[in-house]
């Protein structure tokens, strides 16, 4: 009953959708829709944390330094291996972690992670948001997002994406198939030391 006159006068302000659905909006605080931190949850987002070589290339007297996609690949793979294992030596088993290649400033360096249970969720976002990285302090937050593949872009998966960085969707960096099958087998060797299947 209340929504109706609400929506007349609009008294009311409704949810984001984006920051529900991928745990950022481009307004950030000057957005005209709610936004709703969770209090619990089993994904944490750590905000600008990776810093991708091809966007800060940039040398003083203004011109773009060449990264080759070889050189990006593998800086971006040991990024990712080395916040991956310290992730789960500290806080337990990732279950999925994503980074985001986007260049917005709400999605840029992004990296969400989700845990298998949310009371280590909650350690973790306390612990993280009292260290650096790469010189850094690290931003942690528990993000809302319990399904990636609603907050991916998928015109970007398909190599379609029109808005290109500055989308509004996650354009999760992919790690190299190398990478992939070595934290495979790392997981199928923890696992089959603790003796769970």
């Amino acid at each position: 009953m209340a929504e109706y006159p609400a929506s007349i006068f609009g008294t009311e302000k409704v949810n984001c959708s984006f920051d529900f659905k991928i745990g950022a909006c481009l307004h950030g605080d000057r957005c005209s829709w709610l936004h709703h931190k969770p209090t619990f949850s089993q994904t944490i987002a750590l905000l600008n944390i990776y810093c991708n070589p091809q966007n800060a290339s940039q040398s003083a007297d203004g011109l773009r330094c060449a990264v080759s996609d070889v050189e990006m690949q593998e800086h971006y793979d040991e990024f990712f291996e080395e916040v991956f294992i310290e992730l789960g030596e500290k806080y337990g088993e990732v279950e999925e972690m994503n980074v985001c290649d986007n260049l917005g400033d709400h999605l840029v360096g992004n990296v969400y992670f989700k845990l298998p249970r949310e009371e280590d969720a909650e350690k973790a976002v306390i612990d993280l948001n009292n260290r650096w990285f790469n010189g850094q302090p690290i931003h942690a937050e528990l993000s809302p997002v319990t399904d990636f593949r609603g907050a991916c872009c998928r015109q970007y998966e398909m190599g379609e994406c029109t808005r290109g960085g500055f989308c509004n969707f996650m354009h999760l960096k992919p790690i190299s198939r190398e990478l992939r099958r070595e934290l495979c087998g790392q997981r199928r060797k923890k696992l089959s030391h603790t003796g769970r299947r």
